[in-house]
């Protein structure tokens, strides 16, 4: 199968793995210390981190699709030398990654379009907004003390505003408060949506969708959004013009999204708006998505 047809996701070793300590050493003894100690403890495995689950259940589709459809990219600031823990830590917990770039301290972002990469995600901030600002989705993924959802099948939610489609709804919101959103959102119901940074992740996600029956894909998606009835029908009508398919959909009227990401067993939820991820990640892992007006 062509590069072009699979879904690439490009991760940071950070992200993938638990180097807290390590990371603790560079920030605190600089980086000659940082290095040291990744080369004397190259043969002691590393933990799973925060996106280790979600890495997990992406290489997995594998086994049910008819070819392989999805391949994992590692994206990292260590340098070859360092990051061979890394990879001696892909090999230990089996993980079908063989494709990297070591960029030895500099931002890794620009190898996310030679990857063909729809998707990045790291715990740099700086490292997401570059990639956002470039027009990939990307998340900066925040820790999270709850265990990842059992299930085999792969579960993503994913914020509406900012995230899935543009902020311009969000800003009318922003500027002129929520009567004017909602009356925005009504004249303009027929009339779809921009998209926003994750339409095309979303995009591939329902191709693979739709080599299986709705009750037998791997991959289940929700939108969880604040919106709430009438400004839903533009969400619907956006989504319906666009022919992608969202399983579950909660429009939620500004109530708390924790729980319900909970109940509908998110593996990573994605939101543009800190407060709603410093909620969120209580109950799910979690990805910021520093974009749109909210972040400005």
């Amino acid at each position: 199968m062509k590069q072009d047809k699979k879904l690439v996701v490009a991760i940071s070793s950070r992200a993938l793995f638990d180097l807290d300590e390590s990371h603790a050493i560079f920030e605190q003894e600089g980086k000659e210390s940082f290095c040291r100690y990744q080369v004397e403890h190259e043969d002691k495995v590393l933990a799973p981190g925060v996106a280790f689950s979600l890495v997990k259940k992406l290489l997995a589709l594998n086994k049910v699709l008819p070819a392989p459809m999805v391949e994992v990219i590692l994206l990292s600031r260590n340098s070859a030398d360092t990051g061979l823990r890394v990879f001696n830590s892909i090999q230990h917990h089996e993980l079908d990654v063989c494709r990297a770039a070591f960029t030895s301290g500099q931002s890794p972002f620009n190898y996310i379009a030679a990857f063909s990469a729809h998707l990045f995600l790291s715990t740099n901030a700086e490292d997401v907004a570059k990639a956002l600002d470039a027009g990939y989705a990307a998340a900066t993924i925040m820790s999270s003390s709850k265990s990842a959802n059992e299930s085999e099948q792969l579960r993503i939610a994913f914020d509406g505003d900012a995230v899935l489609f543009s902020d311009e709804s969000e800003r009318i919101y922003r500027s002129d408060g929520l009567q004017a959103f909602t009356e925005n959102e009504i004249t303009e119901a027929r009339n779809p949506l921009s998209g926003g940074p994750f339409k095309a992740f979303l995009a591939a996600l329902h191709q693979i969708q739709t080599l299986f029956g709705p009750d037998q894909s791997p991959i289940r998606t929700a939108l969880v959004t604040a919106r709430a009835a009438p400004a839903h029908e533009r969400v619907v009508r956006t989504l319906r013009a666009w022919n992608i398919r969202i399983d579950e959909a909660l429009f939620l009227g500004g109530m708390d999204k924790g729980p319900f990401l909970r109940a509908f067993g998110a593996d990573i939820f994605f939101d543009d708006q800190k407060g709603h991820c410093e909620s969120a990640c209580l109950h799910v892992a979690t990805g910021h998505v520093p974009h749109g007006i909210a972040n400005r």
